[in-house]
């Protein structure tokens, strides 16, 4: 593990509530590349969002707060947050499977 990577914090995430058909992936993508974070974010068929997320600890705070409310249209229930290795994802991205390596 990098120097680099030592340094990053990783976390995993399951939005619950109205978080799909309301533009939450694309307004989490937004956020994220704002924040500079990494990573990725998708639709599960249970009407959840996930993302997996990194950066450092300020940014991965503000974007799990910013997850816990969501855009204005989302409807969010609940946060679910894991801490994870990072992986070194080369930028955020919206996917439709989870990704096995790091996006280039």
């Amino acid at each position: 593990m990098s120097e680099a990577q030592r340094e990053l914090c990783a976390r995993r995430a399951h939005v619950r509530g109205l978080v799909q058909g309301v533009a939450f992936r694309w307004h989490a993508k937004q956020k994220a590349d704002e924040l500079g974070l990494c990573g990725w974010i998708r639709n599960l068929p249970d009407g959840r969002v996930e993302t997996c997320f990194e950066g450092t600890a300020a940014a991965t705070r503000a974007f799990r707060d910013w997850l816990s409310r969501g855009p204005r249209a989302a409807q969010v229930r609940g946060l679910d947050l894991w801490t994870t290795e990072p992986v070194g994802w080369a930028s955020f991205e919206i996917v439709h499977t989870e990704p096995r390596a790091p996006l280039a």
